[in-house]
């Protein structure tokens, strides 16, 4: 159930009259970064450039309307381009046309999954993922990304195979490189990574990427590229329309590339809401079942016009709000703009030289392997180390399903191992006791974990707003980070209704790391009689 505080406000004519002025900004400067942006995922997924324009124009002028969020930007993801280039390789049996029109009924009967999770209200869907094996997952796509892209950076073909294939083959590619398309590839990604690092604020709000293309163009005249080194677009501006081929849709290999887009875009939905949430508390709180709703209904929409899936992005997110946006509004501007751009400026698309989208990419698979992040958990060790190694070599090595599956195992195993009760895997054991006053006493027992914390959440979502509430953890034998760190998140939104959460009986308890919200073991197991 969706607490009263997380209900986003409804799109209207006085957020348009107020905030005009900064959301007009903050759109045409998203728009400058998702042009460049939405051609690079749709190249790497093996669709035609101009189809991720479809869907970042569908995002904007459709899922700004529906959508639980007010700043979140949707469109394509570099996350799903290395699966969707691989569904485009398995389905087409390396006819690209084929494969491309099959995937595009994948993404519509995605589309329609996730319209069926926002009607069922599973918006909590991310809170059974544990943190570190979602960043696994990010980090082995991402990582796969980079090394699909580094070819084409260096103007060598790719050969057949997966990430581990094409990770072996690089040193032979780099020997037989070719120095033109290498050298805007090179120049591209130099100012991708460097201009972040510029001190004025000013020029910083130029997207890089916007300026990788202009670079890229002006060098690919001087070096004279082919039209095959080049952005390729159909004869006319009608011909971006592709229709998917349903005849294949309910084939095993389609249900499982469907299973990985609504899985996948869920997950990056939802966490990107949840995350634009924390960075601008002055906005109200997502509706994230009808954020999961909004972006099923647009990516179906997009897949049914011929563009790649469709997700709540951070990074245009997390952009849209530093830019200065206050409403959705930002959203549909930037979707007309692109629109426009589609219309009058597409001309300009075939003389992009692939090897800066390529550039693009590999910046944006960096961005998902998260070095800093991922510094942090070597240090840590422990628990957290272990969930994320699995998960990334499982997802490298199979795909996004196994991957996340196995961490997801070797989390429950752990707990399992600590002494977590069987019964308490899927249901934690939650007391709710109220004094005369109103006030809350919220009584955990054995265990408290990420997989059970969906049914705690249901108990702390019902309770009555702007009173003292005390989160009693002193009976459990086990609380793990992720639920700490819900916890944490859920005290910091009940002060906003002008209320109070103590978190208390954790004394007994040791750190299982150093982190401040590391999971918590009871030194001494004492289990409630009631449930022992």
């Amino acid at each position: 159930m969706t607490s009263p505080r997380e209900t986003a406000p409804t799109p209207g004519l006085p957020g348009l009259r107020r905030f005009i002025v900064s959301d007009a900004r903050s759109g045409f400067l998203i728009f400058l970064l998702a042009l460049p942006l939405s051609l690079a995922i749709s190249q790497a997924s093996g669709f035609p450039p101009v189809a991720g324009l479809l869907t970042a124009i569908v995002g904007g002028l459709a899922a700004t309307w529906c959508g639980g969020a007010e700043l979140t930007i949707k469109g394509p993801t570099a996350m799903l381009a290395v699966v969707a280039a691989g569904a485009v390789e398995e389905l087409g049996h390396g006819n690209p046309l084929l494969g491309y029109r099959l995937v595009l009924a994948v993404v519509v009967l995605a589309g329609i999954i996730q319209i069926i999770l926002g009607l069922l209200r599973t918006g909590g869907l991310s809170d059974f993922f544990p943190a570190t094996a979602v960043h696994g997952m990010m980090a082995a796509l991402g990582l796969s990304l980079v090394a699909q892209q580094l070819f084409v950076l260096l103007g060598v073909p790719a050969p057949a195979g997966g990430p581990l294939q094409l990770l072996a083959a690089l040193p032979l590619a780099f020997a037989r490189l070719n120095p033109g398309i290498f050298l805007i590839g090179a120049l591209g990604l130099s100012l991708m990574l460097g201009w972040p690092l510029l001190t004025n604020t000013a020029l910083r709000k130029i997207p890089a990427s916007l300026l990788v293309l202009l670079l890229a163009i002006a060098l690919g005249h001087w070096f004279g590229l082919g039209p095959n080194a080049l952005v390729k677009l159909p004869g006319t501006l009608a011909g971006t329309l592709t229709f998917p081929d349903l005849s294949q849709v309910f084939a095993g290999p389609s249900l499982k590339y469907v299973a990985m887009f609504a899985l996948a875009g869920s997950l990056e939905t939802l966490l990107s809401a949840k995350a634009v949430d924390q960075l601008y508390p002055q906005q109200r709180r997502a509706d994230l079942n009808r954020e999961l709703l909004g972006v099923g209904i647009a990516s179906t929409l997009a897949g049914l016009l011929g563009g790649p899936p469709m997700v709540s992005d951070l990074g245009r997110s997390v952009a849209n709000g530093r830019n200065g946006a206050r409403t959705r509004w930002a959203g549909l501007y930037q979707g007309l703009l692109l629109l426009l751009f589609v219309a009058f400026g597409a001309g300009l698309l075939p003389q992009i030289p692939l090897a800066a989208l390529a550039a693009i990419l590999i910046h944006a698979g960096g961005q998902l392997v998260a070095p800093r992040q991922l510094f942090r958990l070597l240090r840590t060790r422990g628990e957290p180390l272990l969930i994320f190694l699995v998960t990334f070599a499982v997802t490298l090595a199979s795909n996004l399903l196994l991957g996340l599956a196995a961490g997801v195992l070797t989390k429950l195993v752990a707990h399992v191992f600590r002494g977590m009760p069987l019964r308490n895997v899927f249901t934690a054991s939650v007391e709710v006791q109220a004094d005369h006053a109103g006030n809350q006493r919220v009584t955990v027992r054995d265990a408290a974990v990420l997989s059970n914390f969906s049914s705690l959440k249901n108990r702390l979502d019902v309770l009555p707003a702007g009173h003292h509430v005390i989160i009693d953890l002193s009976q459990t034998q086990l609380v793990d980070q992720s639920v700490l760190e819900n916890l944490n998140r859920f005290q910091a939104d009940y002060a906003t209704t002008g209320g109070q959460v103590e978190l208390v009986g954790l004394e007994a308890h040791l750190a299982t790391a150093s982190s401040p919200t590391a999971a918590q073991l009871q030194q001494a197991p004492t289990l409630s009689p009631k449930h022992s």
